[in-house]
């Protein structure tokens, strides 16, 4: 059974999805939710345990009392996009990685692009940090497909202020 609940944060409203005990998405906003959940029997379920011990770290995280995240997640891609998505979350709090730093991390140097298109599919916003990825000029680009504001948000938060959109 696919569970939901929702967290208002400072970057807008997330929808928050698990199942079978592993987190399977988070969303930004309604929109977003209603359009990757079409066809799913999603049930809003506020008091599920993980759903409630993920609202209460991604708080912690927004209040500044949380720099990584402890949740089982159910990762679902291709072995380079598991393998980007493991490297995201050795980027610590505060700091910024390239997408040429992590293509070359993972041993696929010229895999730049890939890099950035496994980023933009992973379900896990802020708990697997690609926000922390930005250009190697230090310019902000793609977030979530397209929303680089988010990004710029949750990089001030975390202290990071030396990238330009």
């Amino acid at each position: 059974m696919r569970v939901y609940t929702t967290v208002e944060t400072e970057i807008g409203l997330l929808h928050i999805v698990a199942q079978d005990r592993k987190l399977s998405a988070i969303y930004f906003g309604k929109e977003d939710f209603l359009e990757n959940e079409k066809g799913n029997v999603v049930i809003e379920k506020q008091e599920d345990d993980l759903l409630v011990s993920c609202v209460t770290q991604l708080k912690e995280y927004f209040s500044g009392n949380r720099e990584k995240f402890e949740l089982p997640i159910e990762r679902v891609g291709t072995d380079f996009q598991i393998a980007v998505w493991n490297k995201l979350e050795e980027i610590p709090f505060g700091t910024t990685h390239s997408y040429q730093d992590i293509a070359i991390s993972i041993g696929r140097p010229k895999a730049v692009r890939a890099v950035g298109q496994a980023n933009k599919a992973n379900k896990f916003p802020i708990i697997v940090p690609c926000h922390r990825v930005i250009g190697k000029n230090h310019k902000l680009t793609g977030y979530a497909g397209t929303k680089i504001d988010i990004k710029e948000k949750l990089l001030r938060h975390e202290g990071v202020v030396s990238t330009k959109v």
